[in-house]
């Protein structure tokens, strides 16, 4: 396969035609049409729907941009790299990041790498839908418990828990009566708490009074003394230790897993290989102290 026909194909997928991609690049617009055509031609298969105003990638040219399109950037950067006599990441690094994770540890992380690698210029998106990484051009994405996904490869850098935690002047009710409660989401979708404490399992019947849309809302809520919550242990370990709250038990059900994951369809590029090592520094154990250590 010519690389240069691959790298002008690649140019006008990205740029959505040939004209766009002709300035973009200051390359001649039919050099890049002759290029595609030969690409095409090499192939067997049409790489683009050429009818209308806008220029459509088949079926074929789409799985070939997404395969390939991250594959000569890599080149590009080891090429220039060479070129510069050395081989320190460099270029845009793209991270998509969970709010929790986002509003309690990824800005003092991301200054911390900036500082680290000043040749890589990091942009972190918070979302807590599962973002496609290729379609939206994401290098790496931070998600908690992920599906499995053929498309990804990554590792675990943080465990957490939960524990049912409630203020010391928030009177637990008997047994058997429901409990006011403080819930992340929809009242409606709030399920009553599995816990465990001394190895005795039970559950915890819940009557949900208020219902906000973060952790971070919800512990602060809690702190006052209107209800029980069921929150990550690093949130609320700093009030733990400090009296704010009192922990009640353990929520029965696996850690919370932290994943950082990205694409097995290509060459692990230098950013997100520094990436993932700043995160092994940060968190060499992966213990919930440690992401609370983030917590101001």
């Amino acid at each position: 396969m010519d690389l240069l026909a691959l790298a002008d194909f690649n140019l006008v997928a990205k740029h959505g035609g040939f004209g766009r991609a002709a300035r973009a690049a200051t390359r001649p617009k039919a050099t890049l049409s002759r290029r595609v055509s030969e690409l095409e031609a090499g192939l067997g298969v049409r790489l683009f729907e050429r009818g209308g105003r806008d220029l459509k990638l088949t079926e074929e040219g789409r799985s070939l941009h997404e395969r390939t399109a991250r594959l000569m950037a890599e080149l590009n950067e080891t090429a220039a790299a060479i070129a510069a006599g050395g081989d320190a990441p460099r270029g845009r690094l793209r991270i998509s990041a969970p709010s929790l994770f986002s509003q309690v540890a990824m800005g003092s992380l991301a200054a911390g790498f900036a500082l680290d690698y000043p040749e890589v210029r990091l942009e972190v998106t918070t979302d807590d839908r599962a973002v496609d990484m290729i379609e939206e051009g994401y290098d790496l994405v931070i998600r908690v418990n992920p599906r499995p996904d053929e498309s990804l490869i990554g590792r675990v850098f943080l465990r957490d828990r939960q524990v049912v935690v409630a203020a010391p002047t928030f009177v637990r009710p008997i047994a058997g009566a429901a409990v006011q409660a403080v819930v992340r989401g929809p009242a409606d979708l709030a399920r009553n708490w599995n816990v465990t404490t001394t190895n005795e399992r039970s559950t915890i019947a819940i009557d949900p009074i208020l219902s906000l849309s973060s952790m971070a809302m919800v512990r602060n809520a809690v702190r006052q003394g209107v209800g029980a919550a069921c929150l990550p242990l690093s949130l609320v370990s700093h009030d733990l230790a400090a009296g704010r709250l009192v922990a009640w038990a353990d929520v029965d059900e696996p850690d919370t897993s932290l994943w950082a994951l990205y694409p097995s369809a290509r060459l692990l590029s230098g950013r997100v290989s520094a990436f993932l090592t700043y995160l092994k520094k940060a968190f060499p154990t992966g213990s919930p102290d440690e992401l609370a250590a983030f917590i101001d």
